[in-house]
């Protein structure tokens, strides 16, 4: 049986007017509360709309799960409270020793809320692992969840359950999907690098100035950081008289290459790349995935994007297809790339 409830409450002030419509909609095991606020602002000129929604849905546990969870913590009462990270030795179930990132279980879906609030799952109890010098390409059609995944990981998305369990340089484990974000802030900057098909550069900042301050992110002193991205930024084929302009004014294969510099220089643990080769012509192109195939040599873990079949055979120690959002084959570029069975997008 499904209940549903209709509230709506209107608030009126000299020159604003605010229109608040609650729907909570009561299933036996969930709850969904959806809040729409619409308010205007109305000057003798000029009238301005904002409207807000908001989502929450809970869901309740039957009663049997509910009364096995309350015994089981009242038999723990007394024990010490487990903190956020597990010690290098407690390895996640089924996760690789060693492994640089365990992804188990994971979870995504978006609400619509503009097309009637219908929900799309896009993740389907995924599990992964990268191990250190590991490159880990995913593939399959779009919308299978890759790109989706790679923003879990680093917590752009937040991820509706299941763990992302990442091995510092110190040895703790941390679960990403359930950290702090003043802890993400910090490994965001230290040990995960992302490097997107669209550099997003902060106004009046040069490009040096940009690849610069990754480095430092990453602890480098000031001086060894710039020295680092000149050698960055030549290697991906940034002329030099580029180096102090706005990075805003660049062209986009040019701002993808400063994006590869930065997210390579001082490398990271573990590198996120969501297709960093797709605006750069064939020259360039050769000159970023040589870059990216270095990395093998510092023990960088990578997990990317391509959709090009010659970059994935080249780069790819590990190639993991995606569909519907769960995992459907895993094992060695010639393996998989050429099972005609599966769902793959790639250019050939």
């Amino acid at each position: 049986m499904v209940m549903t409830t209709n509230m709506i409450t209107i608030t009126e002030k000299t020159s604003e007017k605010t229109t608040e419509e609650v729907v909570e909609r009561t299933t036996p095991t969930t709850t969904e509360k959806t809040v729409k606020r619409t308010s205007e602002k109305i000057t003798p000129t000029t009238t301005e709309k904002i409207t807000e929604t908001v989502t929450e849905r809970t869901t309740a546990l039957p009663l049997a799960e509910t009364a096995a969870m309350t015994t089981a913590a009242a038999s723990t009462a007394t024990a010490e409270p487990r903190a956020s990270g597990a010690p290098a030795g407690d390895l996640p179930a089924g996760a690789l020793p060693g492994s640089v990132l365990s992804v188990r279980g994971l979870r995504k879906d978006f609400t619509l809320h503009t097309i009637d609030g219908r929900v799309v799952e896009a993740l389907h109890g995924v599990d992964l692992d990268v191990s250190p010098g590991e490159h880990v390409a995913l593939a399959g059609t779009s919308g299978a969840g890759k790109s989706t995944l790679l923003r879990c990981v680093y917590r752009t998305y937040l991820s509706g359950s299941g763990s992302i369990w990442f091995r510092t340089a110190g040895g703790e484990r941390v679960d990403i999907a359930t950290l702090p974000d003043s802890d993400i802030a910090d490994l965001r900057g230290k040990e995960i690098g992302y490097v997107s098909q669209f550099l997003r550069p902060q106004p009046r900042r040069s490009v040096l100035d940009i690849v610069t301050a990754s480095g430092i992110a990453r602890g480098m002193h000031r001086a060894d950081a710039k020295e680092a991205a000149a050698q960055a930024l030549r290697q991906v084929d940034i002329a030099e008289r580029l180096w102090d302009m706005h990075a805003t004014v660049l062209s986009g294969g040019q701002k993808q290459r400063v994006n590869i510099a930065a997210g390579t220089i001082s490398p990271p643990r573990l590198l996120l790349l969501d297709e960093p080769v797709s605006a750069l012509d064939p020259a360039n192109r050769a000159a970023v995935l040589e870059t990216i195939a270095r990395l093998e040599e510092t023990g960088t873990a990578v997990l990317s994007v391509f959709h090009d079949l010659d970059a994935i055979e080249r780069l790819a120690t590990r190639v993991v297809v995606l569909g519907s959002g769960r995992v459907l084959a895993s094992g060695s570029p010639e393996t998989i790339l050429h099972d005609v069975n599966l769902p793959l997008e790639v250019a050939r």
